[in-house]
């Protein structure tokens, strides 16, 4: 019995001293880092842009492995059935992490699930009409929509998109009724706006922006308190009339829920360094985005608190991915 109970005691020495040196010299070898997108895509362009440097700071090779599909649960549960040991990690969009779960059974819980590392990337949304639709401004958009209730149409990439509810929180706040044109992405979306077949759409500024500067599309509010470099002349939300309309889409890093803190603490120090760097911040403003930086307690915060604004304006809006 003795002998039994000094094999215990020495088995977990022997398992502390290893686990201290394990998170002590992490990494040793390669990360791989699940992407809930396609390539080319702005998810798929912010695990690039930060897995590239973060890979050098620390000194192994990260590894991008795009896991599309299902509306993220395929990255999602790749990433909650993975060791919690640092080596496999999660870039996710945010649409993904704080809608799907309140418009889709998933057997994922995206609090409980994740260990928050840091965000790596914002993109406000950028509101555009039809070129010959008469208006000019959000206020003017929301006038017109009041008076011919039902008639205009805005389109998204797909039920249950960011794109979707979001126009949905602006009729909301605005008081207008407007019908909803759902498309199988952005780009099928993009071509009927600019076609004329739809009026307008909310989305991120990366697809829109050769559009607006062709004239192809009228650009009318940033949704966020900020000036975008590349869309200067295009107010924000506050100076639109709606200071309230803020909406992002962010992009950021995941572990599986029990990753020791010693090493998302130092994952995310890294990431803080590399996104401060000149380099990440213009290649960023160039996206139409910003290198706006959350540490795990504050990313951990925010996705409890974009949880619970979705998911009230989806029961309210009745949304669902039908």
């Amino acid at each position: 019995m003795k002998i039994n109970v000094l094999f215990l005691a020495l088995s977990a020495c022997f398992a502390s001293t290893a686990y201290a040196q394990d998170t002590e010299s992490y990494p040793s070898k390669p990360i791989t880092l699940i992407v809930s997108a396609s390539p080319g895509g702005t998810t798929d362009l912010a695990a690039r842009m930060i897995a590239e440097p973060l890979g050098k700071s620390l000194g192994q090779t990260i590894v991008v492995e795009n896991k599309p599909g299902a509306a993220g649960s395929i990255a999602a549960q790749q990433l909650i059935k993975s060791r919690a040991d640092g080596y496999t990690l999660l870039l996710q969009y945010s649409g993904f992490q704080v809608i799907t779960p309140s418009i889709t059974k998933v057997n994922w819980d995206p609090v409980k699930d994740f260990k928050p590392v840091a965000n790596v990337l914002s993109a406000p949304q950028v509101l555009v009409v039809k070129k010959n639709l008469p208006v000019n401004t959000l206020q003017e958009l929301i006038n017109y929509a009041k008076e011919r209730p039902g008639v205009l149409n805005y389109a998204s990439s797909g039920n249950g998109s960011l794109q979707h509810v979001t126009t949905e929180l602006l009729n909301q706040m605005a008081g207008i009724d407007t019908v909803h044109v759902p498309y199988s992405g952005t780009g099928p979306a993009l071509t009927d706006l600019i076609g004329g077949s739809v009026d307008f759409t909310i989305t991120t500024p990366p697809p829109l922006l050769p559009h607006i500067q062709a004239g192809s599309l009228k650009p009318l509010v940033n949704t966020s308190n900020t000036k975008l470099k590349s869309l200067q002349d295009v107010p924000t939300a506050s100076e639109a009339g709606l200071p309230d309309l803020l909406v992002s889409s962010w992009f950021a890093m995941y572990a599986p829920a029990d990753t020791p803190d010693v090493i998302v603490n130092k994952l995310s120090s890294e990431i803080e360094k590399i996104m401060a760097t000149p380099e990440y911040q213009e290649k960023a403003e160039n996206l139409g985005a910003t290198a706006e930086y959350m540490n795990s307690e504050q990313l951990g915060k925010y996705t409890e608190q974009e949880l619970a604004r979705w998911k009230q304006v989806i029961e309210s809006a009745k949304i669902t991915s039908n």
